[in-house]
């Protein structure tokens, strides 16, 4: 396992320990949050936007999906989400929902979750596998490396962000998944495409797709989505 200076809580998940960063609000409470990462791991530009959530009221927290490992390779980073089982990251995040809801910091009994690239895709997973628990589900142009899991137990409503430039999660399969999603769970995601291409809102840019203008409206929404449903 590697180390991640960014690790600042452990916590049980299926029989093991894993790890992630959390960030409070000054407040000291708030809804809880959960933030999933892009392929890259949990690098700083996931650490910024759980202190930016913080910031805004949340008990935000970012489970390391990797084991502490990141990369900035785009090769490296494609084999280490290949490498990761949906079914373990999962069950990594339905962990960290527990962690979350445990904590007398959380305000309410749901959790939201926040997701890019990957992470977006995990998003949609953790909504279906949890249920009740999620209140309130944002995938940021969410990929998966394998089709999606049954939709049907998913009950939160869903505000999505994708880029029509984007040939990892293309206009018209966002399209066809909201669809699948409202047939199978009865919910109907709010799916909104923007004029960008894929990982428009990640200002470290290592793809060169960082769209300043358009990230901001997305943040705007999704905070405004969170505290809308989370209370």
């Amino acid at each position: 396992m590697a180390d991640n200076p960014l690790q600042n809580v452990s916590f049980p998940s299926n029989g093991r320990t894993a790890h992630g960063y959390l960030a409070l609000p000054e407040s000291g409470s708030g809804p809880g949050v959960i933030v999933i990462q892009e392929w890259w791991g949990l690098t700083s530009h996931i650490a910024d936007v759980t202190n930016r959530l913080a910031a805004e009221g949340f008990v935000a927290l970012a489970p390391d999906l990797y084991g502490g490992a990141t990369t900035h390779d785009a090769d490296e980073a494609g084999r280490l989400m290949q490498e990761l089982p949906v079914d373990r990251a999962a069950t990594d995040l339905g962990g960290a929902v527990d962690f979350l809801l445990a904590r007398e910091a959380v305000v309410g009994g749901k959790v939201g979750a926040v997701g890019f690239c990957m992470g977006g895709g995990f998003v949609l997973v953790l909504a279906a596998q949890q249920g009740d628990k999620i209140g309130a589900a944002v995938p940021f142009y969410g990929v998966l490396g394998e089709d999606y899991p049954s939709f049907a137990n998913l009950s939160a409503p869903l505000l999505g962000h994708f880029g029509e430039e984007d040939d990892m999660a293309p206009p018209e399969a966002v399209e066809e998944l909201a669809e699948r999603i409202e047939a199978e769970s009865g919910v109907r995601p709010d799916f909104r495409i923007y004029p960008s291409g894929h990982a428009f809102f990640n200002d470290e840019n290592h793809l060169g797709t960082y769209d300043p203008e358009q990230a901001l409206k997305a943040w705007s929404a999704t905070r405004d989505f969170l505290r809308e449903n989370l209370g």
